[in-house]
């Protein structure tokens, strides 16, 4: 009798920490860090198709800056991100894009960027827009104004000056929240919070169905 009651409360215990979690989970408040505005552009992903922040508009994304002859953080940085879009198709979620602006423009033409994505397994390539198609200055000005990040090709050297950084965008082309897209061993306490990115896109394209 007294092993009946021990098993009871066990399971008992076990389904109201489940129903506090799941309660958690549902009731998550996405809260905004940062508030960024990003400007207009027109520019051309790896399969040569037109990219515009209209076109993005309507569903979140998530951004980076990279460029295919980088030789520290690019591939890695690309990596982690291919990891947090198989956590957002663990979560069933299809609302969202990649985007990667590069920021070696003059080497990185929509056909090498391509090449480069096939290094990667990527749950789903549709979802990635790789972008070239301007020139370094604009490159430089438009990481500055809307993502408030230093891109900056050196006088010396071919490896640009880039921050390693994820920044959310929302439905309406606003960078509400960064992250750390790279992390070094030695440096865990900014690891790449790949369940937080995706519950963050899970919330927002939630939230966005709601209204």
């Amino acid at each position: 009798m007294k092993i009946i009651k021990k098993r009871n409360f066990i399971i008992i215990s076990i389904m109201l920490i489940v129903s506090i979690v799941l309660s958690a989970c549902s009731n998550y408040n996405f809260k905004p860090t940062i508030e960024y505005q990003i400007e207009d552009f027109k520019m051309i992903d790896h399969r040569g198709e037109t990219v515009t922040l209209d076109s993005l508009k309507g569903q979140p994304w998530i951004a980076m800056f990279i460029f295919t002859n980088c030789n520290t953080i690019c591939q890695p940085m690309t990596l982690n991100m291919s990891i947090v879009q198989e956590k957002l198709k663990e979560k069933g979620l299809e609302d969202y894009k990649i985007v990667g602006f590069s920021v070696d423009p003059a080497r990185d033409t929509p056909e090498v960027l391509s090449k480069y994505l096939k290094f990667f397994t990527v749950p789903d390539e549709s979802k990635w827009h790789l972008l070239t198609g301007y020139d370094q200055k604009f490159i430089e000005q438009f990481a500055l104004k809307s993502f408030k990040t230093l891109v900056k090709m050196p006088e010396d050297g071919d490896q640009v000056i880039h921050g390693s950084s994820f920044y959310l965008v929302d439905e309406n082309g606003v960078a509400v929240k960064l992250y750390s897209g790279y992390s070094e061993e030695e440096n865990s306490g900014q690891a790449v919070p790949y369940d937080e990115i995706a519950i963050d896109i899970e919330t927002l394209i939630n939230n966005m169905k709601k209204k």
